[in-house]
């Protein structure tokens, strides 16, 4: 039986962790170190690496990367240490192992030179969540039902100018809109770069094909509509639904997390109440600050969030909620709808209809970023919304060069 435990044996503010594995055999106790490539402050090490629950966001994420990166290296010690060849046990055996947990041996493998079965490996190695690996099946599906059509079978190297403008030409006759058409040629690049990362053949045009998305709808509440919304007078289940879909509209979050929030994970700050969770998509722990209509929602409820329903309840119930608050008026935008009476095929059509039909689960993220753009600074509806930089912040909310130039004008 052997145990890993990690030390920081310097003087310096800076330095390297050791490792120390500790084992017995033959009745004989076994300590051996040897020195990590994990570079860590001492005064963390020392002070806040092992505080309990720390209220500090940035120790709270620092503690989370720290210890899945030892955590890493503890597993890859032990399982060379259980499948070990020789009873040799000694410092530069574990210093060989550190160096292979950094620098793996090249393993040799055949890997697939066509993009459908490349896909099954790449996704079999990578952990995706379970919506990312829908997303991928479902442009595999769609690749499967290309090769039929076109009758051949696509070659990672022949994905060029040629084959977009020939892919692109067979989503259109099936229906399928331009940004739907984007999305999955972009899953296609990224398999293609990966494939040429792990030493497989591409297409030199590969670089600079790409597939241009349209600039679609931004479908937003506005906050005189979820005044509207407040004031309706609903059911248990459509009012429930009235209060996730405006907790949503007031945190920023995604349905996969705020769906799942509960008092538990609220705490008290300086008088503040503030939401402390985990995002489901990118893993950061967050904290953010409680609206006060949250606070409302969370009062009349003795301090509970509403009851969790299912994705599939909410997009019906909140559209039912918009059409009672008499969100009737039509606009523009995309809906899902059955590309011929009983063929149970559906696309994204374009057009006009009442907005109460175009409101789904995504709406209360977007409003939230919409609605306070130019009332908080952009910096923080970024780090509340999640996303990685402000030019992704601004395209999501609809931002052009000329809306920006025109509001830059205000202050001139």
């Amino acid at each position: 039986m052997a145990t890993i435990n990690f030390l920081y044996r310097s003087t310096k503010a800076n330095s390297n962790l050791i490792v120390r594995l500790l084992f017995r055999e033959d009745g004989k106790d076994y300590v051996i170190g040897a020195k990590t490539k994990l570079d860590i402050e001492k005064d963390y090490w020392i002070n806040k690496h092992t505080i309990n629950k720390p209220r500090d966001i940035e120790i709270a994420n620092k503690q989370v990367n720290t210890n899945s990166e030892l955590n890493k290296i503890k597993n890859h010690i032990l399982k060379a240490f259980s499948n070990r060849t020789t009873n040799s046990i000694n410092k530069e055996w574990l210093t060989k192992q550190i160096e292979h947990y950094y620098n793996p041996p090249t393993v040799h493998e055949e890997l697939p030179k066509e993009l459908l079965s490349y896909i099954d490996s790449y996704t079999d190695k990578n952990k995706f969540k379970k919506q990312t690996l829908k997303n991928y099946n479902t442009v595999k599906n769609l690749l499967i039902r290309y090769e039929t059509f076109s009758n051949e079978t696509i070659q990672i190297n022949n994905v060029n100018e040629k084959f977009k403008n020939k892919f692109e030409d067979y989503c259109l006759s099936q229906g399928y809109a331009p940004n739907t058409i984007a999305k999955a040629f972009s899953v296609v690049r990224t398999i293609c770069q990966d494939a040429k990362y792990n030493g497989i053949e591409v297409s030199y045009q590969l670089e600079k094909v790409r597939y241009k998305y349209v600039k679609a709808e931004m479908i937003y509440l506005t906050f005189e509509e979820l005044e509207k919304i407040e004031k309706v007078e609903l059911n248990d289940s459509l009012s429930n639904a009235r209060d996730w879909l405006i907790i949503s509209c007031f945190t920023g979050q995604r349905i996969s997390d705020f769906m799942k929030f509960t008092k538990e994970q609220i705490r008290a700050e300086k008088g503040k109440s503030l939401l402390e969770f985990t995002q489901y998509k990118t893993n950061k722990i967050m904290t953010i600050p409680i609206h006060k209509k949250v606070e409302l929602i969370l009062n009349k409820r003795n301090g509970n969030f509403p009851k969790a329903i299912s994705d599939q309840k909410y997009n019906v119930f909140i559209k039912a909620v918009c059409k009672k608050a008499g969100l009737t008026q039509k606009e523009k935008g995309t809906l899902l709808k059955e590309t011929k009476e009983g063929s149970k095929q559906y696309r994204k059509q374009s057009g006009v209809y009442p907005k109460h039909e175009l409101v789904s689960s995504h709406i209360g993220r977007r409003s939230f970023a919409t609605n306070h753009y130019g009332q908080i600074p952009t910096n923080f509806l970024i780090y509340i919304t999640g996303h990685s930089t402000e030019s992704m912040f601004l395209n999501y909310i609809g931002k052009s060069n000329k809306d920006l130039a025109l509001e830059v004008a205000n202050y001139f």
